[in-house]
């Protein structure tokens, strides 16, 4: 069956499909991590953040849509030369968040061609400052001034430098042999200073050693010498004690004290006649019997001292005192 539409009917129609065009365009839906930029008639009036929202249909529009996530930005290899001439290839990598959507949009034209040349520019001044000694071996320190001036570079940009890392540092292939055998000779010199240290500390504790002996030697002898003169100054007043003993029995009329003294002096000087090491012979002198007769004063003396028959002759004649313990008989 034909539909009959008015004019009045189609002019309803199309005011309706113009008013849900006019509605769709006037919402705008912002994915996570992203902020869109609003114009009206070409100039910045806000900035939309994620989710739904909505603007003036044919009067906003949508200038830029900004990431607002942290991004990565790879810095190509470039050439530096360094403070002392050497010529080495430095490639790296920089980590940026756009904080601020309308200030990266409308204050910097091309945010990351300006970003890239800014940290090379920054690279070169940093690292050109530097020995190459320094450079390889201070890679943090680099690290952190570059991030420190493009950081202040890129603020008024809305933009955060998170990170900036030097991924490779590479010295021409001479330099490096260079630097190879200068290490090998520094590693030289050291083990020989190490070598040298050791032999010295050697000596010199060997020589501590060597000096603590012949103290504790020295202490040795001192000790012994005066062991040696306390026992020589005891035999000396044993011999004081002994002489003085027998003045007082010769001031008393005992004649068998001179006898035994004289006897006693005789044998010694015999004694050391028979131990001598250079003695092959013993020659005995005329008046060998007086030696006999000395020893026969001893006797007296101790048949004096012990009592008659305590000392007698043994059975070979010989003048050698025998001392046997007196009897006693006891009388019922």
């Amino acid at each position: 069956m034909p539909l009959n539409l008015h004019a009045s009917d189609i002019v309803i129609l199309v005011l309706l499909v113009l008013v849900i065009l006019v509605i769709i365009s006037g919402v705008k839906t912002v994915p996570q991590g992203f902020n869109y930029t609003i114009e009206r008639f070409g100039r910045f009036r806000k900035t939309l953040t994620p989710g739904l929202n909505f603007i003036i249909p044919f009067v906003d529009r949508v200038g830029h849509k900004m990431n607002m996530m942290e991004q990565v930005l790879d810095v190509p290899s470039q050439e530096i030369i360094t403070r002392d001439n050497a010529t080495v290839t430095v490639d790296g990598v920089t980590f940026y968040q756009v904080l601020d959507a309308a200030r990266s949009a409308y204050e910097v034209m091309g945010l990351q061609n300006a970003l890239l040349n800014l940290t090379m520019t920054n690279i070169r001044s940093v690292m050109g400052s530097m020995d190459l000694d320094m450079l390889l071996s201070h890679r943090d320190e680099i690290n952190a001034r570059i991030l420190k001036v493009v950081d202040a570079a890129a603020e008024p940009w809305g933009i955060k430098i998170t990170r900036i890392e030097i991924k490779d540092i590479n010295p021409p292939r001479d330099l490096v042999d260079a630097m190879a055998r200068q290490m090998k000779a520094e590693r030289d010199k050291r083990a020989a200073i190490l070598d040298a240290e050791g032999r010295r500390q050697a000596e010199i504790l060997q020589a501590e050693g060597q000096k603590q002996a012949q103290i504790l030697e020295a202490e040795g002898r001192r000790e012994a010498a005066y062991r040696d003169a306390e026992a020589r100054e005891r035999q000396a007043e044993a011999e004081a004690k002994a002489t003085q003993m027998v003045s007082e029995a010769i001031a008393h009329g005992d004649v068998q004290a001179i006898n035994y003294f004289v006897a006693s002096k005789y044998v010694e000087a015999f004694k050391e006649l028979a131990t001598s090491r250079n003695q092959k012979t013993l020659i005995l002198p005329m008046e060998a019997s007086s030696l006999l007769g000395s020893l026969a004063g001893i006797g007296e003396i101790a048949k004096e001292t012990f009592g008659e028959g305590s000392v007698k002759q043994d059975r070979t004649g010989s003048g050698v005192p025998v001392t046997n313990t007196p009897r006693n008989d006891r009388q019922d």
